[in-house]
């Protein structure tokens, strides 16, 4: 059996923050993470140009430096490049497919909408280097979480069914509550109000499913308009330029079909909706990409759950990121973006909460003793 003073589950911006930190405290730490990947919900598709690749994200895709203060702050300490996003000229208004769709004038976001070079996996690469690679294990997915004395016991399997047990002080569950409790057996079970609270929080991206195309050209921009669109028709009901300065053009929707709707239609079928209405909106070489990509996150059973199917999608509140009491006080702790007290569901929100269970480690480990 492996032991550790902290095991953090999950290996998204979250998991990895944390990592990061306690990395930088010289804190001893393992975290598991059940994809093949690093970065959870922030995903992005890959495209080849030139002598580079060029990456478009497929989960989150901006952030708010005028208020999310602190990840903008950890952005620039990390060297990342940023940029705006693209707003410049008119927006396409589709109502119905009785008539053209209308031009209306474009209006800026504000506070503006930033976006970093390389997409946010960038953001999940930089903080990764920060980490030991030694510590972080992928492939694992937590299923069990037994309290044992002063200790917990981390049940976990591969994909090849092998099983693995970890021992730690505290465990950070740096995946969405409802998931967590979709997931995980809690030994002995956590409190009824807390468990309720977490089932009952919804999980950022879990209903939507994104639509990317990609183009030699912004050549919407020449006709004057921004690459924004919304829809009363479909299947997009918000589209945006996805466009990255020195690579590939690119347009991004949100599919407004729910998660049950798509789950009955093949992606093909979808890919070729998405491009009769970018054809309808843009124009004829809108619907002719040089990639596409199709991002459902309800078809992901590392983000969603059932009860994500029928979900609105929207940024819930932040539930209690612990048990006040009981066996399990002061030894779990959410860190994932649904926990984070200001920006719950956002990338800023990661940052926020992982900070805020590692910062909160220290006083639970006195308690415990």
């Amino acid at each position: 059996m492996r032991t550790t003073e902290t095991l953090i589950v999950g290996g998204g911006l979250s998991g990895l923050y944390a990592a990061h930190l306690l990395q930088q405290q010289g804190k001893d730490y393992r975290l598991l993470e059940s994809r093949t990947g690093w970065g959870g919900r922030i995903a992005s598709a890959t495209v080849s140009g030139g002598i580079h690749n060029h990456r478009f994200d497929l989960g989150p895709t901006w952030f708010w430096p005028d208020f999310q203060t602190q990840l903008a702050q950890r952005i620039d300490e990390l060297g990342l490049e940023v940029f705006a996003q693209h707003e410049a000229g008119d927006t396409v208004i589709e109502r119905s497919l009785d008539g053209l769709p209308a031009r209306v004038r474009g209006y800026p976001s504000s506070p503006v909408s930033m976006r970093v070079v390389g997409g946010m996996t960038a953001l999940v690469d930089a903080i990764r280097q920060g980490c030991d690679p030694q510590r972080l294990i992928m492939g694992q997915t937590v299923h069990r979480l037994v309290q044992e004395g002063t200790q917990v016991e981390v049940h976990a399997q591969d994909g090849h069914g092998e099983s693995s047990v970890y021992r730690a002080d505290r465990v950070l569950l740096a995946i969405p509550p409802r998931l967590a409790i979709h997931r995980i057996h809690f030994t002995p079970e956590l409190p009824p109000g807390l468990l309720q609270a977490w089932r009952n929080t919804p999980t950022w991206m879990a209903p939507h499913s994104k639509y990317l195309a990609v183009y030699d050209t912004p050549f919407w921009r020449e006709q004057g308009l921004s690459g924004q669109a919304r829809s009363a028709v479909g299947p997009m009901v918000e589209i945006h330029d996805a466009s990255a300065p020195g690579g590939p053009a690119a347009l991004f929707g949100f599919l407004g079909l729910s998660a049950p709707h798509r789950s009955r239609m093949s992606e093909e079928t979808l890919k070729a909706h998405c491009r009769a209405q970018l054809e309808r909106l843009f124009g004829h070489q809108a619907g002719q990409p040089s990639h596409e990509f199709l991002k459902d996150w309800a078809q992901d059973p590392d983000t969603a759950t059932p009860a994500d199917a029928n979900a609105a999608g929207h940024h819930g509140t932040a539930p209690p990121s612990h048990p006040a009491e009981g066996p399990w006080a002061h030894r779990i702790w959410g860190v994932a973006s649904e926990w984070s007290p200001q920006f719950s569901g956002y990338v800023a929100g990661a940052i926020e909460a992982a900070t805020l269970g590692v910062q909160a480690l220290g006083v639970t480990s006195e308690a415990a003793r």
